[in-house]
Order: structure tokens, then C-alpha cells, then sequence
């Protein structure tokens, strides 16, 4: 019986019939079919069906759960099926919870505006006309200058125009965002995600080779063959040509520094850049933000990347926006401000705020911390406008802002146990694992490592 119309062409579809009549017990394989005037009496077991048009039923058609499938099982393999297969890192991207996968990080609402804009000239200029431009643009600095906050902006910026395949955001001690176990497998899954028409390459990919998704090859193999080559391969075959007509795609990767992998990060740089050189105008572009340390150092450091320290962009007029900005939102929700300033005139005074930014530096962290800090709500009784000046006594510095912190958390029940232990611990662990360590519940462990929320620490 041939009864089919649709992308594949099936023989025989309603079933394999013996002498009796009966189905034989055959799982088929059907994908782009519609199927029209079979008259079949009989059970049929349908292996797997994808865009499929089964007409007038009288029965029932039954549908299992499908396991992922085997390595050597390709003939069909939907999105969910390749995911599982890729097993990727879920809150690895900027789409992640920022409250429980830290870092928890955004640019305010009119800061780092030149910054940005310098990346994204960057990002946008069309590399057929400009194969000189770097494919790598790292903004580097020290801790709480930002850097994640741009990172999270642009991530998303760039999401909007489509032209995102992926983001990466390393976080210290938290798993696989800490290693380089999943980083490609991870890139790959959103790749697929972000860009549907590269699923085809990266599924041939690990067809051909399964061992693509058990890290049974070197980082640089992973990503030559689920990354780079499946991004390529859509290239070349115009499938993203719309797209490109806007600009070259961004890969995003944040905190590198904070990887404990300290090789394969080299490996990653190295051959990151070995395959930007022999694919010079390739529409695709990697910012990569980190702290200064010798080993990203000495690789990024060259010909072919774009340097961009942060901590030279001068971020007062930044910091006076944050600042100006969240004062004026608690005022108007703040009874005890709003009745002060009604009876004294503007607060903080001009006089005020340019202490404030003097004393802050350039810190974004500091800044909130020091703005909670005068804000409250804490347990000391003072009102906001009693703490403001007491604000200048924290001192700026990062062991300054620990002694601030440290000082007023000392109340909170199991404390000292917990951090005790993550200060001698050999090995970083878990919330459970602390929590098992002391004999206590997870909930008690985060109360401490949550002091963030209460305005303490960002």
C-alpha cells in the first residue's frame, strides 16, 4: 500500500501483515507523513512520528515516553532528545535566576551607557568589510567594577536582535559554572536553541563522534565540532543570511577568571583565537570579561583581541546616576525620608552625594552597599539620615567592606560555624554539604550566606 504524501515517502505504512491478518510487532519510523484512506484493524506500534497526519481515527492512538536515544540510534532526534543528550548546565546563560545563580548583576538604569556603546560599535561592524577588526573584545578589571553587570546587559541586548547564540556566566565554587566540564556542551545546547537550523549539524556531529558528549575529546575538539563548525555550516548554506544582514553574532562569556580550570581555559583561549585566524571573516564575536590573572593574561594579551580595562572608564557620573536615582525611589516610599525632606529640603544634599561618590570610588558593589547600608532597614534604631554620615566611616576597601560586613552579621544564629567552615574547608562545598558538615538544615546555612538580601552585602 502506498498511501503517503509528505516530505518522506513510507511503503506498506499501516502495517506488516502476516497470513492471519495480524500486525507483526514492527516500530515504525515516521516523520513529515499525512496518511489517508488505510483501513487497518490491528495494533501498530509507532516508534517515533514527527510532523504527522494520521486522518480519521476510530481507536486510540497511544503515545509513550520516549527515552533519550541511544548513541547509535540517529535516524530521528527531536530538540528535548538532543538536549538530554548534550546535557548542558541550565543556569549558565543570562536567562538564568540571578537571586539563586549568582552573579546577580545588572547595569543600572543610565549607567555605563559610553561602555556599552563602545562594545556594541565593536560587535556590530560587518566583517566582510573589516576582517582587520578583533573577534575578541576583553574587558577586564577588578572585582565589583562591573564587569557582569555589562556582561548581563549585553547578553540580553543582543538576545533581542536575535544575534545571541550564547552566554556563559562562570561563578567560583558553584559546580560545573566553576569548571570546564560542560562549558561546550553547554554553548552547543544554546546555539541549537537560539539558532534552530544548526541542530542538524551539531546532532551529525555527535553522531559521528559520541564521545563529544562524555568529554572523551580535548575542550578544543568539543568546540570545533559542536560550536564552531555546526555555526559555520549554517553559514555557508545561507540559512542565517537574514540575520547577518544586521551584524555578527555574540558569544558572551563572563567571569573567566572564576573557572578553576586553569589549562583548559588557556586551551580555550588558544584555540579561540588559532580559529578566528584561520577564519578571519567569520560573522561571529566573543566578549569576554575576567579579572587580571596571569594565565587569561598571557593569552588574551596579543594580536587579535581588543583590550578594554574598566577600571580606567571613569564611572562617578555613573555612580552619582545609581545613587541619585534609587535615594529618589526610596523617598517616595520611605515615610520617615519623605516627612525629612519635606521639613528640611532635599536630602541627600548636593554637598551629600558629592562625598558619597568621592568616597565610593568607582565601586558598583560598594555603592549599593553603602546606599542599603544608609537606607536600612537594620537593628541599630538610627534613621536613615543619622547613618549617612556614619557611611563615611566604611571603609572602601575589600577588607574594610569584610570587617563591615562580618561585624554586623555576628548575631545571626550559626554564623561563626559557617563561615569558619568555608574559610578552612581544602575543597569548596555545597549549601547541602555545610549544612550536613555542621549538623544543621540548609535552610540555617543559607539564613547566614543570604545576608546579601538584608542589605549587608551584594
Amino acid at each position: 500500500m502506498d498511501d503517503t504524501h509528505g516530505g518522506e515517502h513510507y511503503k506498506n505504512v499501516a502495517g506488516v501483515r502476516n497470513a492471519e491478518g495480524q500486525a507483526h510487532d514492527t516500530a515504525l519510523m515516521i516523520r513529515d507523513v499525512a496518511i489517508h484512506n488505510v483501513h487497518y484493524h490491528g495494533p501498530v506500534n509507532i516508534g517515533h512520528a514527527e510532523n504527522t497526519n494520521f486522518g480519521t481515527n476510530s481507536g486510540t492512538i497511544s503515545q509513550g515516553t520516549a527515552s533519550p536515544p541511544a548513541a547509535g540510534n540517529w535516524q530521528f532526534v527531536s530538540n528535548k532528545e538532543l538536549n538530554q543528550l548534550l546535557d548542558p548546565i541550565p543556569d549558565a546563560s543570562y536567562t538564568r535566576n540571578r537571586k539563586t545563580s549568582p552573579p546577580d548583576s545588572d547595569c543600572f538604569p543610565g549607567t555605563r551607557e559610553e561602555v556599552i556603546q563602545d562594545i556594541t560599535d565593536w560587535a556590530d561592524r560587518p566583517t566582510l568589510f573589516s576582517s582587520d577588526t578583533p573577534h575578541v573584545y576583553w574587558t577586564h578589571g577588578y572585582v565589583s567594577c562591573g564587569k557582569s553587570a555589562i556582561s548581563q546587559t549585553l547578553s540580553r541586548k543582543y538576545a533581542e536582535k536575535g544575534r545571541l547564540p550564547a552566554s556563559f556566566f562562570f561563578c567560583r565554587n558553584s559546580g560545573d559554572r566553576s569548571r570546564m566540564t560542560k562549558f561546550a556542551v553547554t554553548l552547543a545546547s544554546q546555539m541549537v536553541a537560539a539558532i534552530p537550523s544548526t541542530r542538524l549539524f551539531v546532532k551529525a556531529a555527535v553522531k559521528a563522534e559520541p564521545a563529544l558528549v562524555t568529554r572523551g575529546v580535548s575542550l578544543a575538539t568539543q568546540l570545533e565540532r559542536l560550536v564552531y563548525k555546526p555555526f559555520q555550516a549554517v553559514l555557508k548554506r545561507g540559512l542565517i543570511l537574514k540575520t547577518l544582514l544586521k551584524g555578527p553574532f555574540l558569544i558572551v562569556i563572563d567571569g573567566l577568571d572564576e573557572c578553576e580550570d586553569k589549562e583548559e581555559v588557556k586551551e580555550f583561549i588558544n584555540h579561540l583565537l588559532d580559529f578566528f585566524k584561520r577564519h578571519p571573516s567569520i560573522p561571529l564575536r566573543f566578549f569576554i570579561t575576567s579579572r587580571v590573572e596571569l594565565h587569561i593574561q598571557e593569552c588574551l594579551n596579543t594580536d587579535g583581541v581588543l583590550l578594554d580595562d574598566l577600571v580606567t572608564r571613569g564611572s562617578e557620573g555613573d555612580i552619582l546616576t545609581f545613587l541619585g536615582t534609587s535615594f529618589l525611589v526610596q523617598a517616595k516610599k520611605d515615610l520617615v525620608i519623605a516627612a525629612y525632606i519635606r521639613g528640611h529640603g532635599q536630602w541627600p544634599t548636593r554637598e551629600d552625594m558629592k562625598r558619597l561618590v568621592h568616597h565610593i570610588g568607582g565601586s558598583f558593589i560598594f555603592a549599593s552597599i553603602v546606599f542599603k547600608y544608609i537606607i536600612g532597614p537594620l537593628d541599630d534604631s538610627l534613621t536613615p539620615m543619622t547613618r549617612l554620615p556614619l557611611a563615611f566611616n566604611i571603609n572602601p576597601g575589600l577588607d574594610g567592606l569584610y570587617a563591615h560586613t562580618l561585624t554586623r552579621s555576628q548575631h545571626l544564629l550559626h554564623f561563626t560555624a559557617v563561615i569558619t567552615a568555608i574559610a578552612l574547608l581544602f575543597e569548596a562545598l555545597p549549601i547541602a554539604g555545610i549544612a550536613e558538615l555542621l549538623g544543621i538544615e540548609m535552610f540555617e546555612v543559607l539564613h547566614v550566606l543570604a545576608i546579601r538580601d538584608r542589605g549587608y552585602l551584594v
